[in-house]
């Protein structure tokens, strides 16, 4: 994909030095940066518990338990990830630094909220239920993905900004 650059963005890159600027003040920042890591440790526990309950069939209150908190952690990192979105680019959602990310994440929350409404509803069965939270979860592996990737690519452009600084000082 070969994006021009946005107005204030030099090389097409993640942020403009003011959206790093903001990014860096916002308190969101931080924690989205608490957060996702937690997310991505009770998604593991969830999974597990919800691979013995296929497995085994024991253990569907842990397992479900698990999902309906790996659930919650969501909506969480989801909302506060929209406000952190505001404060960076202006945008609660579909900035265009974070547009494949966010629509992404619109088909994750509509997996789980889908998963939430079959329990309540008991529409499907223990095994659908854990088959669609499966579902859930492998949709979310590719999303935390695509924020591991442009986690790695702000780096690599704050990296790249700092030696492009060294450079011109010292010219």
């Amino acid at each position: 994909m070969n994006r021009q650059p946005k107005q204030g963005q030099t090389g097409g890159g993640l942020y403009s030095a003011a959206e790093r600027v903001r990014r860096d003040a916002s308190p969101w920042t931080l924690v989205q940066g608490i957060l996702a890591p937690v997310q991505f440790a009770v998604f593991l526990v969830s999974l597990g518990l919800v691979l013995r309950f296929l497995a085994t069939g024991e253990g569907y209150a842990a397992a479900t338990a698990s999902i309906v908190l790996k659930t919650l952690v969501l909506y969480t990192i989801m909302v506060t990830g929209a406000i952190w979105e505001k404060d960076v680019f202006g945008r609660y959602l579909f900035a265009p630094a974070f547009f494949w990310e966010d629509a992404v994440s619109m088909v994750v929350i509509a997996l789980h909220t889908a998963y939430l409404a079959a329990l309540w509803t008991g529409t499907l069965d223990a095994a659908a239920q854990m088959g669609l939270a499966l579902a859930a979860y492998a949709t979310y592996v590719v999303n935390a993905a695509q924020f591991l990737w442009k986690l790695r690519m702000a780096r690599l452009q704050a990296s790249a900004a700092q030696t492009e600084t060294l450079l011109e000082v010292r010219t």
